[in-house]
């Protein structure tokens, strides 16, 4: 199906396939951002590191912030793979 539909668009199928990686991994970047700004609005910070700070200062509980705290790291580290991995593509 894949070389059916490159053929159809006049594309190699490794066109295809490269340009289908990249609009998936801008599509999953774009999430994952949107995510990271609603953390960011959340705590009125930028980074995971800014977060830390802030219960490190007492300005934000940490039982209340555990949770996001993980998962903001956790996006961060996507997005920054997945920067990566878009490098490698161009």
């Amino acid at each position: 199906m894949y070389e059916d539909v490159a053929i159809k668009l006049q594309l190699s199928p490794e066109e295809l396939e490269r340009e289908s990686l990249r609009l998936f991994l801008q599509h999953r970047l774009r999430l994952v951002e949107s995510q990271l700004l609603g953390f960011a609005r959340r705590y009125g910070v930028q980074t995971v590191t800014e977060l830390d700070a802030l219960v490190q200062q007492g300005q934000v509980h940490e039982l209340e912030a555990f949770e996001d705290y993980f998962e903001f790291d956790h996006l961060e580290a996507e997005r920054d793979a997945l920067l990566d991995s878009l490098k490698e593509l161009a």
